[in-house]
């Protein structure tokens, strides 16, 4: 199925980029069409100072070679050959009232034709919005409980735990649903697994843009604008750190450009930063812990 897989995301990235530079209003994304040191490569897309969106990439790839043996022991692999495709989102808006965001699907096959799905979508406000958060993740549930009721629970709490900055102790976001290495089982086809993971790219677009639809034209101040670059700083610190994704990309002699254009344009750390008791800054950092039942919140 690889060759669908992969026409599929390159499909479905040119759809994504279209909805995103028609929400935004101001920016196209330029593309930077790159090959894989052993065989395929990808197409990077950038967004950069529009009307609503300062920084975002919608990255492409198929990339196929020999893993590292580092990689490939990490991966529980019985061989280094792999195929891998995938498509890669992160928006930094200018606004600190519109929510940085993140959504990947990607599909990996091992040598010997073992094969699984990965992917999720979460949510970083910088200030959190109680009822957005509640219908970012309804609508997360509904494109679970599509496929099976109990993709849900299970993949919000793997989010809950993959998204969180331990030397921190707390959450990226509002988290979101994360999975990995879904494969097939005597109940669920790989194509079944395809379905559920083409879903969930679908429902990106209209949930994020949603979002910026209601938030855009919020007015904020100069002490907001700050607090973004310290919230964008924890962003980077969970991207540098402990983000899988990264770090295999770069072990594998990926290509740098595209693995860092997840990080923010500006960011920005304050020694010792206290916010001040009761203010929105506080209450957000409130809200940045795992196991918060969103849909009944």
């Amino acid at each position: 199925m690889k060759a669908e897989i992969e026409a599929w995301f390159k499909a479905f990235q040119d759809n994504l980029c279209n909805a995103l530079e028609t929400c935004d209003g101001g920016a196209t994304f330029k593309e930077d069409v790159w090959q894989h040191q052993e065989s395929g490569g990808g197409r990077s897309r950038i967004i950069e100072n529009g009307k609503v969106l300062e920084k975002g990439g919608v990255n492409f790839s198929a990339v196929s070679g020999s893993l590292p043996d580092k990689a490939a022991a990490a991966l529980l692999l019985p061989d280094n050959h792999f195929f891998a495709t995938g498509v890669s989102v992160v928006m930094h808006p200018h606004s600190p009232m519109v929510p940085i965001t993140h959504m990947n699907v990607r599909y990996f096959e091992a040598g010997n034709g073992m094969a699984w799905f990965g992917g999720g979508i979460d949510l970083t406000p910088i200030y959190v919005d109680t009822a957005q958060a509640k219908a970012f993740h309804e609508a997360l549930k509904v494109v679970c409980d599509k496929h099976n009721v109990t993709y849900y629970p299970e993949f919000k709490d793997w989010a809950d735990n993959y998204f969180y900055i331990p030397h921190r102790q707390e959450t990226r976001g509002v988290g979101g649903i994360f999975f990995d290495r879904l494969q097939e089982t005597a109940e669920i086809s790989i194509r079944d697994r395809f379905n559920f993971v083409k879903d969930v790219a679908l429902a990106f677009a209209p949930v994020y843009t949603r979002i910026i639809n209601e938030n855009r034209d919020l007015s904020f101040n100069e002490a907001q604008k700050q607090w973004q670059y310290l919230r964008r700083g924890r962003y980077v610190e969970f991207n540098l750190v402990n983000d899988r994704g990264t770090k295999f990309g770069l072990e594998t002699n990926g290509r740098t450009e595209s693995i860092l254009m997840s990080l923010p344009p500006q960011a920005s750390w304050i020694y010792n930063f206290k916010t001040e008791e009761n203010s929105p800054e506080a209450t957000t950092l409130q809200y940045l812990k795992k196991g918060i039942d969103w849909v009944k919140a």
